[in-house]
């Protein structure tokens, strides 16, 4: 089967009947589980996105709470699920000012608690990528964003 372009598709859509569009939607979102959360944010989220920071940030925070800290190993693996987490939320919005705060939490969160960062080349790595992305984006904001992240990401780099 050959795939259509984004463009065909959208000449397609604009064309076709709006119950045989709803019904597309419908089909499409039992589909897979990604294009649901995708169009639950669309349709129920997006118009606040700072409710939706908010909720991004409590669960972040409570998959750290659920952290096991009896070995490097398990740290690391929930790390990396918090993280696959966080870029679920930023994939959906798409903005890169909500990135830039998601990943500033993580990191503000990781240094909170106490998680031993320095002790693990792994765990080091993590934050530190984390860090050189946040970098980037805020090079990519607004001055005015510009400055109020930076203040944040000194403070991060300072702890580090």
């Amino acid at each position: 089967m050959k795939v259509a372009t984004i463009s065909e598709i959208k000449q397609e859509l604009t064309v076709t009947n709006p119950t045989i569009l709803l019904e597309l939607c419908i089909k499409l979102a039992k589909f897979k589980k990604d294009n649901k959360e995708l169009l639950t944010y669309l349709l129920f989220e997006a118009h606040d996105e700072a409710a939706f920071i908010q909720q991004a940030k409590t669960e972040i925070d409570a998959q750290f709470v659920a952290i096991n800290f009896s070995n490097i190993y398990f740290i690391k693996k929930t790390l990396r699920k918090i993280l696959r987490t966080t870029s679920k939320f930023i994939r959906l919005t798409g903005s890169k000012q909500i990135e830039v705060e998601l990943l500033l939490h993580f990191c503000k969160t990781l240094v909170n608690h106490d998680i031993p960062i320095n002790k693990s080349t792994v765990l080091n790595n993590i934050y530190q990528l984390q860090l050189k992305k946040i970098a980037q984006l805020i090079a990519t904001l607004h001055e005015d964003l510009q400055y109020d992240y930076l203040k944040q990401f000194n403070k991060l780099q300072s702890t580090d």
